[in-house]
């Protein structure tokens, strides 16, 4: 392994000539509107640096900071970040499940005074079941979504406890109680009646979602929205990401032909 880490270093001049032109080819193309993430693979990868776990969950964040501005410096319209499941919510240790709130909570701290994010004026969402949230995260969300509040070019969501099962109940309840109100006739549901009531209402559905790790399943994101996105499956832990792999992600959708069921 040792002598692919020095190969490494000594194509990384190569490397970077190759990403300028993946890039230009990318920059080429039309680009897709929305792009989610999975950045799976955080605590796999710290066991295999030996690592504790919670390191993994430090260096997948400053990774995730890291493709953000990729993302938004090639035009990228939209982004929505698988941060913390449901799942992760109420089946982690106690102890993991405060440090991924403390890394979060402080990570969106940080988005509303980046400088980036005002300079592309990024409306930064937090999504998810907010009551699983502890106070100081309500408060973290709720500052950058008040900094950010008047823009409208670009749109970040970050999901917080959020389970996509979960969010088409949540969706269903407001239409019931819609119905039982008087506003809303059974027959007129419809699936946009269904989008407009989901944590994403008025966002376009993902073009493409891209998930770390090896694993090729959506694992509860994004159900509803994701009905006609390209999937891309990156074989190496999110920490591990290059953006020559983010480039060849959206360089692969770009040559898929789309057709939507026609």
């Amino acid at each position: 392994m040792k002598g692919f880490r020095v190969t490494d270093k000594l194509l990384k001049p190569v490397y970077g000539i190759y990403e300028k032109r993946l890039e230009a080819e990318v920059k080429s193309r039309p680009l897709p509107r929305h792009v989610a993430i999975i950045p799976d693979g955080n605590r796999r990868w710290a066991k295999m640096k030996g690592f504790k776990e919670w390191y993994g969950h430090k260096e997948g964040y400053k990774k995730m900071r890291e493709v953000l501005l990729w993302l938004l410096d090639l035009g990228i319209e939209t982004v929505t970040v698988f941060a913390m499941s449901t799942e992760n919510c109420t089946r982690r240790s106690e102890e993991e499940r405060r440090n991924l709130f403390d890394l979060i909570s402080g990570g969106l701290r940080e988005l509303a005074k980046e400088k980036i994010i005002h300079e592309h004026k990024v409306k930064v969402n937090v999504i998810g079941k907010c009551e699983m949230w502890p106070k100081y995260l309500k408060e973290a969300a709720e500052e950058v979504q008040k900094a950010t509040q008047h823009y409208n070019e670009r749109y970040l969501y970050v999901a917080v406890c959020y389970g996509g099962r979960q969010e088409i109940v949540d969706a269903v309840k407001k239409i019931a109680m819609e119905v039982l109100e008087g506003k809303l006739k059974p027959e007129e549901i419809t699936e946009e009646t269904i989008s407009e009531h989901l944590y994403t209402a008025g966002v376009p559905d993902p073009d493409l979602i891209i998930r770390t790790s090896g694993e090729e399943r959506i694992s509860n994101f994004l159900l509803w929205q994701s009905a006609y996105s390209e999937f891309y499956f990156a074989d190496m832990y999110w920490p591990e990401i290059r953006k020559i792999d983010i480039l060849r992600a959206i360089r692969d959708y770009q040559r898929r032909k789309r057709r939507y069921g026609k």
